[in-house]
């Protein structure tokens, strides 16, 4: 049984409801994450926690999305991307982001999937996830936009 691979407007659609604020969506190059571009990797397991998918969110949609869950102001939001990682309050707000996400998966005939792991941004990430993030092949990679906040980039990364 193979996962599903989230469409943009499926991503688009869970944001906007999630957020309560309009999400502009475009497509954009494949992200990769590394020392000069920090992310974090959410890691999701099918039944058997085999790892078969990744979102990853660049420090700025990391901070965005984390903010705009728990009405932090944009400045807050600002000040984590300055200081190059996430806050506690933001890494726990962008966490039940990327767990509602995991619904985006579990489409009819496709294996259900849930979050396993978040390595937030400015946390060390183990090399392997960091790795897989890197996978070409089936992925989808975007720029959102959040109103109020500003933009960031996401990858989805299919890894089994």
């Amino acid at each position: 049984m193979a996962s599903h691979l989230p469409l943009p407007k499926q991503i688009k659609d869970l944001l906007e409801g999630l957020l309560g604020r309009d999400v502009t969506l475009t497509p954009s190059a494949p992200f990769a994450p590394g020392p000069n571009a920090p992310a974090s990797i959410a890691v999701y397991v099918d039944d058997s926690l085999r790892i078969t998918s990744l979102v990853a969110c660049d420090l700025k949609l990391s901070s965005y999305a984390g903010a705009a869950l728990g009405l932090v102001p944009p400045g807050g939001a600002e000040a984590a991307v300055e200081a190059g990682g996430l806050t506690d309050t933001l890494a726990e707000n962008l966490y039940e982001v990327l767990n509602i996400a995991a619904s985006m998966f579990n489409a009819p005939g496709a294996e259900h999937l849930r979050l396993h792991e978040l390595h937030p941004a400015g946390a060390p990430m183990p090399p392997m996830v960091r790795a897989q993030a890197l996978t070409l092949g089936r992925r989808e990679d975007v720029t959102l936009e959040i109103a109020g906040y500003g933009a960031g980039r996401l990858s989805i990364v299919m890894v089994a």
